[in-house]
């Protein structure tokens, strides 16, 4: 079909108004579970210590009437220490920048700080729940703080070749990876429980979190055809020794499932996260943020980990 001659079509036409939709569409994740779960804390300096203990086990205790007492004793707690990390992210906007009609945002400046303060409670979270080895950094290396993973000295289920860290500055030693399985997860939940503790959360990558979703237990799955509806999560993981909370974490290692009591965990701050105005020296304003925190672990046999599991 042809068109009639000298037809004005929208191909020569000037003067029309860009489509653009005033909004802006971000599919980056925010979450950050185990930042926004554990408790917050504050430091003093940028070796931060702490205190921990625990009872003698428990024993028959029968004495004899009468006697002498003979077994005085005292135990001194135990003395622990993480580095404070420094994290940061700089904004420099122009002021043209700044005045020019946008979409999606009035204030360009303010949406970069929006922006930035995210990114960088995903760089804590991705810090923290990590393999990572505290250093005392020194004038051209930056301080880092001892991570999630190389806390574990109790409560360990590993693949061969598998080891916790030996101390601060040490890593965790990477082991062969075999197949997350509901066996694993029940070992390291036994040895929580005789240690003390009482998780509640299993924190996993997006991959394990399928594999737990397969985890049969005691269960029978229900199709609900009436409503079209199959359940095939596991989002509470109900054990003999309490629930569990399932939660899948982007930022974390997938090799790794974390059997947390959060109760004994926490971020400690030096300094909070805070934002300050760079000094202009043009026609543009700049923007500093700044956080200085460090992981502290209020007693790591609260906690398990099942280390080395596929990926995939």
């Amino acid at each position: 079909m042809a068109i009639p001659n000298a037809t004005y079509q929208t191909y020569a036409g000037i003067g029309i108004r860009e489509d653009l939709t005033d909004v802006i569409y971000n599919i980056s994740p925010t979450e950050t579970p185990f930042l926004t779960s554990i408790g917050k804390g504050k430091a003093s300096n940028t070796l931060h210590e702490w205190q921990t203990d625990a009872l003698a086990a428990a024993t028959t205790n029968a004495q004899v009437e009468g006697d002498d007492i003979n077994a005085l004793t005292a135990t001194a707690t135990t003395r622990v220490q993480n580095y404070m990390q420094i994290s940061t992210k700089a904004i420099v906007v122009s002021g043209t920048m700044d005045a020019v009609l946008k979409a999606g945002r009035k204030s360009e400046l303010a949406y970069q700080l929006a922006k930035r303060g995210k990114e960088l409670k995903r760089d804590m979270e991705q810090t923290l729940v990590g393999n990572q080895a505290g250093n005392a950094g020194s004038a051209s290396v930056g301080r880092k703080t001892r991570a999630l993973e190389n806390w574990y000295a109790s409560n360990t289920s590993g693949g061969t070749s598998y080891a916790t860290a030996t101390g601060i500055t040490a890593t965790a030693t990477d082991g062969t990876t075999r197949a997350f399985t509901e066996s694993l997860l029940k070992n390291v939940l036994k040895s929580v429980f005789s240690a003390g503790g009482d998780p509640t959360m299993l924190m996993v990558g997006p991959y394990n979190k399928q594999v737990v979703s397969s985890f049969t237990g005691n269960a029978t799955r229900f199709d609900k055809s009436e409503d079209k509806k199959l359940i095939a999560s596991i989002d509470v993981y109900a054990s003999d020794y309490g629930e569990l909370k399932v939660v899948p974490n982007r930022f974390q290692r997938e090799r790794t499932a974390h059997v947390l009591d959060l109760e004994y965990w926490s971020v400690s701050y030096l300094r909070p996260i805070q934002t300050s105005d760079i000094a202009k020296t043009g026609d543009s304003e700049k923007k500093f943020m700044v956080v200085e925190y460090g992981l502290e672990s209020r007693n790591e046999a609260a906690s398990g980990v099942i280390a080395d599991i596929t990926t995939s």
